[in-house]
């Protein structure tokens, strides 16, 4: 299953977390940082605006290690 992302840094404000893992547990996971952190309403609707804002985690090509912030990682 391909990875998502989550990145807060796409929204305005100071906030720089980045969220990646399977669809389900990256919506879960932000939705409790948006509720805690950003005093946002929890529901449906919350989770379908960050549904929509999910982005592919980018893999590097060749030899199928995963590249975060220009540091190759196993």
């Amino acid at each position: 299953m391909a990875r998502r992302t989550f990145d807060c840094r796409d929204l305005p404000g100071e906030c720089t977390l980045t969220i990646s893992g399977e669809e389900a547990e990256v919506i879960r996971a932000q939705a409790e940082h948006a509720v805690a952190a950003h005093n946002a309403e929890d529901g449906e609707r919350l989770r379908v605006w960050i549904r929509s804002l999910l982005k592919d985690e980018a893999a590097v090509e060749g030899d199928g290690q995963r590249m975060l912030s220009g540091t190759v990682l196993p």
